[in-house]
């Protein structure tokens, strides 16, 4: 089978293909035969992240080929997506049964790649902030997979105003057309705070601004893998929140809740509450661009790859 990786950390151009073994399920894991793998921010940043190179993981969707033991619920040829922890960029990949959902019959393998994952850590970001209807919700990374769903959330929840923050003006059609009321970028020095509810998809040196920009009591949820440090000070002086967020957490520790969350999301899609929204289909082969799509903060959405 094809399989996508790199030997050394850099920049897209260090991916390569080669062909390899199909690997085969171990407890508790399905096998895929893969119709299509979301790229995330995540994936792209530990590509050129220090100390040994680690394989790359991603959401996919496809079809059971192979069901390992104790796999729960699964049989061969169901259709399924989940997130894979390593090897995803490949034509067959093992997922774990419990990250592991059925995709509902009339869904493509590329709608669910870019609406489950993003969607649910959409949802989390957005519960976690604890709204109220009549608030006013700035997201960051609006363009995103998971930004471009927490607008539509937001709106659906009610917010009385709801603020996209983007990289380039752009992509302000995109995000208006998803329900922002506004647009600012983040070389903006003012972002049009303030804001009840923050939801943060970028981190590093943007949470500074971000916390600057919260009304007094209001939430920060950060749920990116940029990091970054908030000086106390900034949170005391509006009596406001900063609150992580990890979709692993709730999967592994709260899987009733992850579960309600996910039949939710697909009622929403069929409502057309949400939309997701694919930037590219991108030839698996073709992985390198995919990359460097992301990086260059040029897509609107989700990046896919398709064998």
């Amino acid at each position: 089978m094809l399989r996508i990786r790199h030997e050394v950390n850099g920049g897209p151009e260090v991916l390569f293909a080669e062909e390899v073994d199909r690997p085969e399920p171990g407890a508790g894991e399905v096998l895929v035969r893969v119709e299509a793998v979301g790229v995330t921010l995540p994936t792209v940043r530990k590509l050129r992240g220090s100390g040994e190179p680690v394989p790359l993981g991603g959401e996919v969707a496809g079809e059971v080929v192979a069901v390992g033991a104790g796999a729960i619920g699964f049989g061969v040829g169901d259709r399924v997506t989940g997130l894979c922890f390593a090897d995803a960029y490949a034509e067959f990949a093992v997922l774990n049964g419990a990250m592991a959902s059925r995709i509902p019959d009339g869904a493509t393998a590329v709608e669910a790649v870019a609406l489950v994952r993003s969607g649910l850590v959409a949802r989390g970001a957005h519960e976690a902030a604890r709204p109220e209807p009549g608030e006013s919700v700035l997201v960051t990374a609006a363009a995103s997979a998971v930004g471009s769903l927490a607008l539509q959330y937001a709106r659906a929840g009610g917010a009385a105003r709801v603020v996209a923050a983007v990289s380039s003006a752009d992509k302000a059609d995109f995000v208006r057309g998803l329900g922002a009321d506004e647009v600012v970028s983040y070389q903006d020095a003012d972002w049009g705070g303030p804001y009840d509810v923050i939801l943060d998809g970028v981190g590093g040196e943007l949470l500074g601004p971000a916390v600057r920009a919260l009304a007094t009591g209001g939430r920060l949820v950060a749920y990116s893998s940029g990091g970054g440090t908030v000086e106390a000070y900034e949170l005391l002086l509006r009596g406001a929140s900063l609150i992580g967020f990890q979709m692993r957490a709730v999967a592994l520790g709260r899987p009733e809740l992850y579960h309600r969350w996910l039949r939710e999301l697909w009622q929403l899609r069929d409502a057309g509450t949400l939309r997701p929204a694919v930037h590219e289909e991108i030839p698996l082969r073709d992985a390198a661009r995919a990359h460097a799509v992301i990086e260059q903060r040029r897509n609107l959405g989700k990046v896919v790859l398709v064998p």
